[in-house]
């Protein structure tokens, strides 16, 4: 009798041991599964992703001053011009991209992210020294490189921005350039007024409907 109790007392405790054997394994072959997925999605970022990256790097790249006014209107530009591309690809299919077309993208962002490395360490800077007329240059970029960063400026719109930057830049340098490296006061108040109108533009630009990720 006790010989028979044992043998049906060890039955319960061997099933348990065998159920909870096989919930273990089917625990790690979930976490297998799970850790095989949230791998696949960190590999390759999405075309978004990328272009919010890219224009993540040029906005520290013009707070910092690595990337000069022009610099910065060029990546722009290349930045809009994919922009556009992938936006008549999608209008094309539906609103999806095909495998080729990501690919293709993707490319072209391999090249304009080599380009912004490049733009970045070179020996061009954006720095204006301690005066006037170069800090109130320097407030300018801050804003549009804050407008990048928070998406308020299209890669279009922050191409504009930049090229009127640059252009004021070289008036600068002109002007200084024809009176020994200075400027007169006349010199003076006309950058001013170019820098206000490129102040009410910088803000309506930033303040529009138009953002990085679409209508507002």
């Amino acid at each position: 009798m006790t010989y028979i109790w044992m043998k049906w007392g060890a039955l319960p405790a061997a099933v348990l041991m065998a159920g909870s054997f096989a919930w273990a394994q089917s625990q790690t072959s979930s976490s297998a599964q799970g850790s095989s997925a949230s791998a696949g999605q960190t590999q390759q970022p999405s075309v978004g992703q990328r272009k919010e990256n890219q224009q993540d790097r040029i906005a520290q790249g013009v707070k910092s001053g690595q990337l000069t006014a022009g610099e910065t209107a060029n990546l722009e530009t290349k930045e809009a011009a994919i922009n556009s591309e992938t936006r008549a690809d999608r209008a094309a299919n539906g609103g999806k991209l095909t495998g080729a077309e990501k690919q293709q993208i993707n490319q072209q962002q391999n090249q304009l992210s080599k380009q912004i490395y490049q733009d970045k360490h070179n020996a061009n800077t954006a720095r204006y020294g301690n005066n006037e007329v170069g800090q109130r240059r320097e407030n300018q970029q801050d804003r549009i490189a804050q407008g990048i960063k928070s998406g308020q400026l299209t890669a279009g719109e922050t191409a504009k921005l930049e090229n009127q930057q640059r252009n004021i830049n070289r008036q600068v340098a002109a002007d200084r350039a024809a009176n020994g490296g200075k400027l007169t006061g006349a010199e003076k108040q006309q950058i001013n007024r170019e820098q206000n109108k490129a102040s009410k533009n910088i803000y309506q630009k930033k303040h529009n409907a138009t953002t990085q990720g679409g209508k507002k």
